[in-house]
């Protein structure tokens, strides 16, 4: 099998004569191998699992992600969903809304895996009543009624730094309730089923929303946070699975029926992607790869490509049948002219999928590594299992005799060839200065990845976080662990005096919405402890005071309400949150980044702190990513070009590929630059995605170009007429199925590959473009001056074969 499929790489002797002998001669055997084959891999598809962690983007050498578990380690988890209640009618403060807030802070602690639940109407309000110091909540439950409660919740609220774009609106357009969980990690065996455990939380969520908005009809309960962008990205990987992939076999065999008017061939064509779609889940299955919505793509990527190996031998075949040869013999000469541009193809396509390992997302590593081996499958049963199929189902093709109108059936090819010959220097120049002018807008595209614009608007989570950032608060932060150098250092009034400037010095720069800061909460008991004079709302001047007023603060809070979410536990540090608006992946970086510049020109001797969370490493991931794919994508070129040098036999068309394989994606990103002009971590791989699909159109061609030139002695322009008829429509209708696939992608609500779809399907609709205006121009110009340097050879006219 080996030593064949070397052969076959190299185009030496008759391999595929003699592979397309054998799988006739011995179909009943290798129908039932393939059958068995399939159901044995295919049934490992039921372990396989749904991923519903943002996490599933990191690698565990992500240094963002190892700073985020530091700072979780000292503090508490930040897993939180947040309750949205939008008043349909009056404010945050109408007494409907109100006793909403104040029924959901109650049932929330019923959720599984809840620590703390922060609400407007439970924050510590802190108030002076002769030397003691009063914390209790600013509504207690039963006195949202009472008109002067409200009055006075609504005169602390809106003037308190640690509630206005947190927890109450500014314009108190609406309110929030952020429920805490502690849900434990994947993998915890004394946990039982954490997904199981998980998709309970969810639903308990909806349902506590639903019944609050039953019991309080003029509050709309909206819901958002961390929990449910896990939930989102779960749910985006079933909806794909459940829609895209049913869509693109009906597609696929509307499609076929029309090309092929074959039912046979058409039944086959489905029964090959099948086997290879099911047997690459069912392997991922075996090997305990977790879906997430990036490589749930992955069965529709190997649909559409294992239709191209299909179409290729059918199309031949199919002609041969009905240019009258015996059904057999026309297989097993479909197999021989096929066989090597197959293998090849799948060879490379499967090196450019591979070329994903590169990638610094897991995700991106699982879905080219499931499309490779899925294609790898797909050559298998394409060479092995369809010609056996075909050799045993009935094929009904009529034979069509020669005649004059018969041998113009190809006009337009005939008419497209004579084209591109006639004009050829004309199009290479236009071809090239096209090429430059879109390889100069590739630089616009700038990297950008915000995790809720991952979702199209349609998703409720996008809908209900896009709610929330207007009227609300952000969902994008950015924290930072500030220590202070010593135990109980957070007391020392000039650790304070600096996290109170930093925390101003971030309110005044436009992007930022809110700030959480231990210092806003010193000031707040500064002021209680001093007769709530409102001139004393400052920082306390004495360190041994404010560890006084701290202890006597914290010995008054409820439980649920301590403050292990802002300091840790020998009080050395604290936490420092920064919120943002709706803002750009490097928005969210520069504005970490200049926190830690600013710390270090202005923070006292031991301060120092790194920035960590969600958003900023998403913010990271992207750039991460693209440069692992660059080194992927240059890897796969020299792999793919020694391989086609290998197969074509020749260093000179080897390399000559590289020109059509490389100006499709400098094409298509310099149409994204000048369009859309963003590109996410999806879009970043594409380039090394690509290279691997587009090089089949360039194989396909320049193999039957250099068959027609060695064993039919065609002239250059002969030759390219030749590819052109025994190729050009089997190009056009892979090409279209592949795009079509992409296309079919773009469709999902889960924008990364929504975009992915439709940035592949440029490129492969530019790859056919070029294949046919530059590739075939470069054949004539350089096979021309070859000739001139040797014999002769004779010209061969559109339609002949000898």
């Amino acid at each position: 099998m080996v030593r064949e499929l070397w052969d076959g790489l190299r185009g030496t002797g008759e391999t595929g004569e003699r592979w397309g002998q054998w799988a006739v001669r011995w179909r009943w055997p290798v129908i039932a191998v393939a059958l068995v084959a399939a159901v044995a891999m295919g049934a490992g598809a039921r372990d396989l699992r749904f991923g519903n962690n943002y996490r599933m983007f990191f690698g565990p050498n992500n240094p963002q992600i190892a700073a985020f578990d530091e700072l979780q380690k000292v503090y508490t988890k930040n897993d939180n969903v947040l309750f949205v209640l939008e008043p349909l009618a009056g404010d945050a403060f109408s007494e409907e809304v109100l006793a909403a807030g104040l029924d959901l802070e109650e049932k929330a602690w019923t959720l599984p895996f809840a620590t703390r639940v922060d609400a407007l109407t439970n924050f510590q309000n802190t108030e002076a009543e002769d030397d003691d110091l009063i914390v209790e909540d600013l509504v207690p439950l039963g006195s949202e009624g009472d008109p002067a409660v409200r009055a006075k919740a609504r005169e602390v609220a809106l003037s308190e730094p640690l509630l206005v774009r947190r927890l109450v609106g500014p314009a108190a357009e609406a309110a929030g309730v952020n429920v805490t969980f502690h849900v434990p990690p994947e993998g915890d065996a004394e946990q039982g089923d954490i997904d199981a455990a998980r998709a309970e939380l969810v639903a308990g969520v909806r349902e506590l929303a639903a019944d609050i908005e039953a019991a309080h009809p003029t509050v709309n309960v909206r819901v958002t946070g961390m929990i449910m962008l896990n939930n989102a990205f779960f749910e985006a990987t079933r909806r794909d699975m459940r829609t895209l992939i049913p869509l693109m076999y009906v597609g696929i065999v509307v499609l076929l029926l029309v090309l092929l008017r074959s039912v046979a061939a058409t039944v086959g064509t489905v029964l090959v992607i099948g086997f290879a779609t099911g047997s690459a889940l069912g392997l991922a299955g075996w090997a305990g790869v977790v879906l997430t919505p990036p490589s749930a793509t992955a069965p529709t990527l190997i649909l559409t490509l294992a239709v191209a190996d299909c179409v290729h031998i059918l199309v031949t075949a199919l002609q041969r049948m009905r240019g009258g040869s015996d059904k057999r013999a026309a297989i097993v000469e479909s197999m021989r002219v096929n066989l090597q541009p197959i293998f090849l193809t799948s060879l490379t396509t499967a090196i450019g999928f591979l070329s994903m390992n590169f990638s610094d997302s897991p995700p991106f590593r699982h879905l080219g590594n499931i499309t490779a081996l899925g294609v790898g499958l797909a050559f298998l049963f394409a060479a092995l299992f369809l010609p056996a199929f075909l050799a045993v189902v009935p094929m009904r093709v009529r034979a069509r005799p020669k005649t004059e109108t018969d041998s113009r059936r190809f006009a337009w090819e005939e008419s497209f060839a004579e084209f591109v010959l006639r004009h050829r220097r004309a199009l290479l120049g236009g071809m090239a200065v096209m090429t430059l002018g879109l390889a100069a807008a590739v630089p616009r595209n700038d990297l950008d990845d915000q995790f809720v614009r991952y979702f199209a608007s349609s998703v409720e989570f996008r809908s209900d976080t896009d709610y929330t950032s207007e009227n609300l608060s952000g969902l994008y932060s950015v924290e930072f662990s500030i220590e202070a150098g010593e135990s109980g250092g957070i007391s020392n009034p000039e650790y304070l005096a600096t996290l109170d400037a930093l925390a101003e010095w971030y309110r005044a720069r436009p992007e930022v919405v809110h700030v959480l800061s231990f210092s806003d909460v010193m000031k707040r008991v500064n002021r209680s402890m001093n007769g709530d004079d409102p001139s004393a709302y400052r920082l306390p001047e004495e360190r041994d005071l404010a560890a006084q007023y701290l202890l006597l603060y914290e010995m008054s809070l409820p439980f649920g309400q301590d403050l292990n979410n802002q300091i840790n536990v020998d009080k050395s540090s604290t936490r420092f949150i920064i919120t943002l608006a709706d803002v750009s992946s490097r928005q969210i970086r520069e504005a970490a980044e200049a926190g830690e510049a600013w710390l270090e020109s202005n923070a006292g001797p031991g301060m120092s702190a790194t920035s960590a969370g969600p958003a900023l490493m998403f913010s990271h991931i992207s750039g991460r990513n693209i440069v692992g794919m660059l080194t992927g994508t240059a890897i796969a070129l020299v792999l793919v070009s020694l391989t086609l040098i290998v197969a074509f036999q020749s260093v000179r068309y080897g390399l000559l590929s590289l020109i059509p394989n490389i100006t499709p994606a400098l094409l298509a990103f310099g149409i994204w630059g000048l369009t859309v002009a963003q590109i996410n971590i999806a879009l970043s791989a594409v380039a090394a995605m690509t290279l691997g699909i587009v090089v089949d159109d360039t194989i396909h061609f320049m193999s039957k170009y250099l068959r027609a030139r060695r064993e039919q002695g065609a002239s250059p322009e002969g030759a390219v007429r030749f590819a052109f008829k025994t190729v050009a429509p089997a190009m056009v209708f892979t090409s279209l199925v592949l795009a079509g696939g992409f296309l079919i992608l773009s469709l999902s609500a889960f924008d990364l590959n929504a975009g992915m779809g439709r940035l592949t399907a440029i490129t492969i609709g530019l790859a056919l473009v070029t294949d046919f205006l530059m590739l075939a121009p470069i054949l004539v110009v350089v096979g021309s001056a070859r000739d001139r340097h040797s014999v002769p050879t004779a010209e061969l006219a559109f339609g002949e074969e000898r």
